[in-house]
């Protein structure tokens, strides 16, 4: 019988997986990850960057073009509810003697947002772009049983698509909701920051596409960039900072109701 390199390890994986099961955490068997890639090539040197992402919450206007220029950038199905970004709304509803939170995402934001509650009812609302953190801590590089997914020598958390088994250990193990299964390729899959484009010195395509600016992209190695001229001036919040997963993703007037 004929076993493909992925089945096999699919497979051996399981055998390792049941093995350790009632752990609350799966330790990776790689120690070294095979996946662990060159350099990219074209001048390019990781050693000199480390790279990191802001998010202006008070000037999203929920337009959802970052939504739609990364699917179009990175290929992401249009015809399933999957998203490397998204954008979330927040409206924060008068109660009696309460207040109730109601957020939505129809299509990742890229369909646009129903008004749908009369403004009288609506104490407060706000959009808060989501992405992938890039975590110097991240989980889903924990639970990964085949080192498939990785972080490169300038931050950015990343998938090798020839190791990935699709065992989905890692969309479960991210507390921000910000991994899926890519049908297609048949792996997990993420944003990546467009490394393809910020490793050629461009943007990533939902931070070009923004109108108002509200995401922002740089090298934290960098004091003269785009991302530290705004740390050095703003109070910053990351999410679910007591998780301590060490969000590279920093956010300009995060309001507590979020999530």
């Amino acid at each position: 019988m004929n076993v493909s390199r992925r089945e096999f390890t699919r497979i051996g994986c399981r055998i390792i997986i049941g093995a350790a099961a009632g752990t609350a955490v799966v330790e990776s068997i790689v120690t070294n990850s095979a996946a662990k890639e060159n350099p990219p090539k074209g001048g390019y040197d990781w050693n000199e960057h480390f790279w990191g992402y802001l998010v202006d919450t008070r000037k999203c206007i929920g337009c959802g073009r970052c939504a739609n220029a990364c699917k179009l950038e990175n290929e992401v199905p249009f015809d399933e509810p999957v998203y490397r970004t998204w954008v979330e709304r927040y409206r924060i509803i008068k109660k009696e003697r309460e207040e109730e939170v109601i957020i939505d995402s129809p299509n990742g934001s890229i369909d646009g947002f129903v008004d749908d509650i009369p403004d009288e009812e609506i104490k407060k609302a706000f959009y808060v772009p989501k992405i992938c953190n890039h975590c110097e801590n991240p989980p889903c590089v924990q639970v990964c049983p085949v080192g498939a997914t990785y972080t490169t020598e300038d931050g950015v958390v990343l998938v090798d698509y020839d190791y990935c088994i699709g065992c989905r250990y890692c969309i479960q193990g991210c507390p921000y909701g910000a991994r899926y299964f890519n049908t297609e390729k048949g792996t997990a899959d993420k944003c990546t920051w467009c490394y393809h484009r910020i490793t050629k010195g461009l943007l990533p395509a939902c931070v070009q596409a923004c109108p108002v600016g509200a995401r922002v992209f740089g090298d934290l190695n960098d004091p003269e960039s785009a991302v530290n001229k705004v740390l050095d001036i703003e109070r910053i919040n990351v999410l679910k900072p007591d998780l301590g997963t060490k969000p590279k993703v920093y956010y300009v007037g995060l309001d507590r109701e979020v999530r």
